[in-house]
């Protein structure tokens, strides 16, 4: 008996360019766009956030459209130079230590989920700083939106044939192109549903049931930490980057390293909200 079933009793992989659109020498990757629609959903989504006065203490939200429309470029930049530096440092500096200007060639894949959101933490800090108002209230709703592009971007992770997951004996596995022989998890998939679409979910019933905006940092807290667990939990059926492997020779990996942590930051901006301020009645 083989140990895994046969390529034939997978599931096909879909043949899906990753390249969406081309004008002339440019190629526009589906990669690429999972980041901007995720940014620009983010954005109008917090824009109707701000808008609801239902959703708010007495005096409605303290941000206002305009902030936001403002924070977009803060964000896009935090999102980028975050995501890339955090793939640099923890998962294949000594590729980049090598080859500088590979650093510069985004278009080839190479972002960390948790540079980027260190990236626009430090950007959203910044800039209520500047604009005079809480921070806990603008980590809210950016974070009610980002589950979409968290989503989108693990699909197209999937389009690419990468990241994908450890070998499997299972009637949802795939044959990765560039993953061996072996069906594999579809862990980019896995991802995309609790990450994306569960963890956004949640999170709409927190701001507009629960009205946990009323409660600043309840949301953000919540986002975070459901990410983590997420991610935590996905990183059982993912396969470790090669360059880094299984951590302590076991089964631990770098992203439940990074992950746990936002697990812990996450209750605590959640019991720290519930303190501040009363629950909604």
């Amino acid at each position: 008996m083989t140990e895994f079933l046969l390529p034939l009793a997978a599931l096909s992989f879909p043949q899906i360019d990753p390249v969406a659109l081309r004008l002339g020498p440019l190629a526009v990757h589906w990669y690429g766009l999972g980041y901007v629609v995720g940014i620009l959903f983010a954005w109008w989504y917090a824009r109707r956030l701000v808008e609801n006065d239902r959703l708010w203490a007495p005096g409605g939200s303290p941000i206002t459209p305009v902030d936001i429309d403002d924070f977009l470029i803060w964000a896009a930049a935090g999102v980028v130079l975050g995501g890339r530096i955090g793939y640099i440092l923890f998962y294949d500096l000594a590729r980049y230590l090598d080859n500088p200007a590979a650093i510069f060639a985004v278009w080839q894949g190479g972002m960390s989920f948790h540079g980027g959101l260190t990236g626009v933490t430090v950007a959203m800090i910044l800039f209520a700083r500047r604009r005079g108002f809480s921070v806990w209230s603008l980590f809210d709703v950016i974070a009610a939106g980002v589950p979409v592009g968290f989503g989108l971007v693990r699909l197209t992770n999937f389009i690419n044939s990468e990241l994908w997951g450890r070998p499997a004996d299972l009637p949802w596995s795939f044959v990765f192109p560039n993953g061996g022989p072996e069906p594999r998890h579809p862990s980019q998939l896995y991802e995309a549903l609790l990450e994306g679409l569960v963890l956004f979910i949640v999170l709409r019933l927190l701001t507009h049931s629960a009205l946990k905006l009323k409660q600043p940092g309840f949301v953000a807290g919540a986002m975070v930490t459901g990410y983590g667990a997420s991610r935590i939990f996905v990183e059982f059926f993912r396969e470790p980057d090669a360059q880094l492997g299984y951590l302590l020779g076991g089964w631990l990996t770098m992203g439940m390293v990074l992950s746990t942590p936002m697990v812990i930051i996450g209750v605590w901006a959640m019991a720290r909200a519930r303190r501040a301020a009363p629950a909604a009645r």
